[in-house]
């Protein structure tokens, strides 16, 4: 068994995937998954792929858990979670192709020895600031631990492995979650009491665990016994090193305070002297569908090395400088529908309901000229103070206001469908969805009939012009006025279990136990699936 498996690892080091990705080394590896390294041939990219057996998902009930996992990834891009890029699939295989982190598990950097005070705040900041934006888009992870945390080259933190993440959805009546699940020496001992759970509370005792591992070196919480570990657990009996300082202390014990409803939450958390101590909330954003940061955009144009505690004034005049220079531009031609694109502009075959979040887009058919089209966009932003970013044939339009899934971000795209008519593609790429529903009904939908209107009595205006200097009745030919291909949003409903079977070959789930010594799940109830 050991030997096919050996043969196995080394046939699919150096192989192409889907001929774009040459698969590197074995990363790690568990039940039902392999990870490897990859290069995309194309850009020279690496990345990660997890490649997962379709049959051991199959046999091991896994399937809930495989479609959870997408839908979750491409529902928390953050710059300290790690990105999800393309989900692919072979008669075999299931690929996730994902962001390469290389300075591998925060576990191995602890396990040399406790950090400093300023490394462990920095590193629980991170973690902090992530799992406020999952829980503000209804994801709980169940499963923080040093180990499902990795470090970039930077040193940053992203937080991984969402295998035994929960969404709202999967609440029952009493508003809680009742999976019995988590890693042992991190779960929250509600978890253990088994009288349902409220999600964000168990992921914030776990961050207190792991908040105690970087600054002591050991468990808060530990046992030979497994049974006699959650006693302590239970009770919360743990102490603390007399190397913490006492605003230290202080948050520890209410981070791990037994009763879930007196434990502290993740606003008062980002509130308290200890943590407030050089913490920078971080600005992205999401530009063809990566998360990009704002400081980290600024460092590339200026090649400099500036302090990353840049003011916002200084940021929005770069990116103004940086939007103005390309506006000089001659803009290039858009890019052309195929029969492929036009096609899945029909609800009935539009399968990114796997991939992305649906409700959130708008398709436009204009006759107005691609640079008409960009400039009614920026005169659109200029009327609520939103920051425009350009980029060839695609507009970002970007809020100023932080709420607590980032500021409202939304990319459109011209594309061409025929010589006289282009295509605009609407898409929230980041904030509130209430937010970005009154945006494009007040604003940008009325903005956009407006040129409609303009262009129709444009076009009026030259028949009657061409037609009263003919000696005959002609028909001349008026360019076709806007229209709306695709409405916004609400209508839709795709069959994700459908496309789920269709696109990576995955029937009906089935009901899944799980048991293992390090990680475990037991699911007493069938997990509902959800549509994002």
């Amino acid at each position: 068994m050991a030997e096919a498996e050996a043969e196995a690892e080394s046939s699919a080091k150096g192989r192409l995937v889907l001929g774009r990705f040459e698969v590197g080394k074995l990363l790690g590896h568990g039940t039902f998954a392999k990870v490897h390294h990859a290069r995309n041939t194309k850009t020279g990219e690496s990345v990660a792929i997890k490649i997962i057996s379709k049959e051991k998902i199959l046999k091991g009930g896994l399937v809930s858990h495989i479609k959870r996992e997408i839908s979750i990834l491409r529902r928390v891009r953050h710059p300290n979670i790690v990105q999800l890029f393309e989900v692919m699939a072979t008669k075999t295989k299931i690929y996730f192709v994902m962001e390469f982190v290389r300075g591998g598990e925060l576990f191995n950097k602890v396990a040399k020895g406790r950090l400093n005070e300023h490394h462990a705040r920095t590193f629980f900041q991170q973690l902090i600031s992530a799992l406020q934006f999952c829980h503000s888009r209804g994801v709980f992870h169940r499963d923080i631990k040093p180990e499902n945390l990795l470090l970039d080259h930077n040193g940053n933190l992203k937080v991984s492995d969402f295998g035994l993440s929960a969404v709202s959805d999967q609440m029952r009546q009493d508003g809680l979650l009742h999976t019995f699940c988590g890693t042992p020496a991190y779960v929250a001992p509600e978890v253990l009491a088994r009288k349902g759970y409220d999600g964000a509370k168990v992921d914030i005792w776990s961050c207190g665990v792991v908040l105690f591992v970087l600054m002591a070196g050991y468990l808060p919480f530990h046992d030979r016994n497994v049974m006699a570990m959650y006693k302590k657990i239970y009770k919360g009996e743990f102490r603390c090193p007399r190397w913490f300082s006492s605003d230290l202390t202080k948050l520890l014990s209410r981070l791990l305070d037994t009763n879930p409803h007196t434990r502290i939450s993740i606003p008062e958390i980002m509130d308290n002297p200890w943590f407030k101590k050089g913490f920078k909330q971080i600005k992205f954003y999401v530009e063809d569908d990566r998360v990009c940061s704002f400081d980290d955009k600024v460092l590339l144009q200026h090649h400099e090395d500036d302090d990353l505690a840049t003011s916002d004034s200084e940021v929005d005049i770069r990116r103004r400088n940086s939007s103005n220079s390309s506006g000089n531009c001659s803009l290039p031609r858009p890019a052309s529908l195929n029969a492929f694109d036009i096609i899945s502009f029909s609800q009935g075959f539009d399968l990114s309901g796997l991939f992305e979040e649906k409700g959130d887009e708008a398709r436009f058919v204009s006759s107005a000229p691609v640079s008409r089209i960009i400039s009614k966009l920026e005169e659109v932003a200029q009327l609520v103070s939103f920051t425009v970013r350009k980029k060839d044939c695609r507009v970002s339009l970007e809020g100023c206001r932080e709420g607590v899934k980032g500021p409202l971000t939304i990319a459109a795209e011209v594309f061409e469908l025929t010589p006289s008519l282009v295509v605009v593609e609407v898409k929230k790429k980041g904030g509130d969805k209430e937010e970005y529903d009154k945006f494009c009904n007040s604003e940008l939908r009325p903005a956009l009939q407006n040129l409609m209107m303009e262009e129709t009595a444009s076009s009026s205006s030259s028949t009657t012009t061409a037609s009263s200097g003919q000696s005959t009745h002609t028909h001349s030919k008026s360019k076709p006025p806007h229209r709306v291909l695709s409405e916004s949003a609400l209508d839709r409903h795709l069959d994700n279990e459908s496309l789920y079977q269709r696109e990576l070959g995955l029937p009906e789930e089935t009901n899944v136990s799980q048991d293992d010594q390090s990680r475990f799940e037991f699911v007493s109830d069938k997990v509902p699936t959800f549509t994002i």
